[in-house]
């Protein structure tokens, strides 16, 4: 049954006599503090965070003086009290309220300064379960909701970035808040302690094996404000959800302008496929426009590689995103600087690359300190009206696959290297996906259509346009390997692969047509292998 409010209109001023100062992160605490005591304000304060300000030679109380009760059990109790917590919810206008605060020697407290215990942070830096658990916040949460609930009479802040504006509502105020301002501290109180009870459930749910809990939210600290979204009449946030994955979200930016909605999306995707190639086995590189790869390759050294993938289709490479799997060295560097680029990420760059690229002051490096690793669990998510779409992340990786040859030729070592190269690109290309290889270098990629015929036949038209613009001889489909990241539903497409000149297969199988679709390899001889995993991308 609902509570009924009892309409009691919120004052619009609220003078700060009394705060309680609870923080685990305690940047600019002390200036806070400070700024507070000079305004005669009375300050309480539990556990570090009184030590902290004590020794800095301010009148803090602790509010076990104020409870009559210590803290117990390490600190797990100390602010769960009454007394705390009628302070904080007390309704100043209302006369049972008074009188309960009188005959309960409760007194109000008008500011609370809180933020909550590292969890994230112990469940980034790999935390055993029993460390993590410890590190829930029970009571800054419960003070949190309880403040900010009370915003009409009570300013609750969680974030020290807000310390200033604090300090200078004080003061613009004569040391009163207003209503206004303290109602969009609530509301960013109740975003904070939401994200991170999502932080908490996820990782229960991760922990615990649970793959579909009943409960499912996404949360996340906003990293940056975005001029725009995908098109520049829609607003933009880029959130950041405390997972320690190397890639967009984590990495350091060393130039150029802010990364826009677009720059980011394409940078991720750029990131995740480059990282299913070991920069131990070889260089690689790959070129992504809107959301798609159009090159990928590896070669003998990174600039190689890069002008390998750039080769596959240097017309859509305009404008796109780079990704390399190693030290971006200065070699590379100055074949890039000559395409007009928006963004390079790599794991590392070197002092020279780093220089040549600094010409290009518009141009985005991100570096991200290492590969993020394919075959780890994650999540990913999507919303639909009214609901959100959640899944394991995709980590199936070819490596790991018992291939199964189902036609009378089998691949020779070279087209198997080649198939398992076009798979792995597949796995990144919009659905419908097809992708031609030869030599570790993408030779056409058909991506995003209707039918996969036409992703076929796209994919073979990239590859002329490429060996036009190349003056090659001939199209690099010719003795080619094919990747569908999903089954052929119908001979056509395989036999529009063939007529491009593919000599190999690689796709899931699983159609209910199958084996026209192996007659058809068989008539032309060509070799053709189940994967019997898809690698749908929407």
């Amino acid at each position: 049954m609902a509570v009924v409010s009892k309409k009691i209109p919120a004052p619009d001023r609220i003078r700060i006599r009394t705060a309680l100062l609870s923080v685990s992160d305690k940047t600019g605490i002390i200036e806070l503090a400070k700024a507070l005591t000079e305004r005669g304000v009375k300050l309480l304060s539990t556990g570090g965070t009184h030590k902290a300000i004590a020794a800095a030679g301010l009148a803090v109380t602790d509010v076990s003086e104020v409870t009559g009760f210590p803290e117990i059990m390490d600190g797990r109790v100390k602010t769960l009290h009454p007394t705390v917590h009628g302070g904080l919810l007390a309704i100043r206008d209302d006369a049972e309220h008074v009188a309960a605060m009188k005959e309960h020697d409760i007194e109000g407290i008008d500011l609370a300064v809180i933020n909550l215990y590292p969890f994230e942070e112990v469940r980034a830096a790999g935390g055993d379960y029993p460390t993590t658990v410890e590190n829930i916040d029970i009571g800054g949460p419960a003070m949190i909701r309880a403040s900010a609930k009370n915003h009409a009479y009570v300013t609750t802040v969680t974030d020290p970035s807000d310390y200033p504006a604090l300090i200078e509502a004080l003061r613009s105020n004569d040391g009163q808040t207003v209503y206004a301002f303290r109602q969009k501290l609530a509301a960013k109180a109740y975003a904070l302690t939401a994200a991170y009870d999502t932080a908490i459930s996820n990782w229960f749910a991760e922990a615990l094996d649970i793959e579909i809990p009943r409960y499912r939210t996404i949360g996340g600290v906003l990293k940056e404000e975005m001029r725009y979204g995908e098109n520049p009449h829609q607003s933009a946030g880029f959130y950041v959800t405390g997972e320690n994955r190397p890639g967009v979200a984590t990495a350091k930016l060393l130039q150029g302008k802010q990364l826009s909605y677009n720059n980011i999306n394409d940078t991720d995707g750029a990131f995740e496929l480059i990282a299913e190639f070991s920069p131990e086995k070889a260089p690689a590189c790959a070129i992504i426009k809107h959301a798609n790869p159009c090159g990928v390759a590896t070669g003998p050294s990174l600039k190689e590689a890069y002008l390998r993938a750039l080769a596959c289709d240097s017309t859509s490479a305009f404008g796109g995103i780079i990704a390399v799997n190693q030290l971006l060295d200065a070699e590379t560097a100055e074949e890039i600087v000559k395409l007009f680029t928006e963004v390079i990420i790599a794991p590392e760059v070197s002092d020279e690359a780093q220089a040549i690229i600094a010409a290009k002051k518009n141009l985005r490096l991100l570096v991200t300190g290492g590969l993020p690793d394919p075959r780890s669990r994650g999540l990913t998510a999507k919303t639909v009206s009214g609901g959100l779409l959640v899944q394991t992340r995709d980590n199936g990786m070819v490596e790991d696959i018992d291939l199964r040859v189902v036609t009378k030729r089998a691949p020779t070592p070279t087209e198997l290297e080649d198939m398992k190269f076009a798979f792995k690109v597949a796995k990144h290309v919009k659905s419908n996906a097809v992708v031609y290889a030869k030599n570790g270098q993408t030779a056409g990629i058909g991506a995003g259509q209707m039918s996969r015929i036409d992703s076929a036949r796209i994919a073979g038209i990239k590859a002329e346009e490429a060996a036009k613009a190349m003056g090659w001889a001939e199209p690099m489909t010719k003795g080619s390997a094919v990747a569908s990241e999903a089954f052929f539903p119908f001979a056509d497409g395989l036999l529009s692969a063939i007529a491009a000149g593919a000599t190999a297969v690689i796709q899931p199988g699983g159609s209910m047509r199958d084996d026209e679709v192996i007659a058809a390899a068989d008539e032309h001889g060509v070799a053709m292998v189940f994967t019997g995993m898809r690698h749908f991308r929407h």
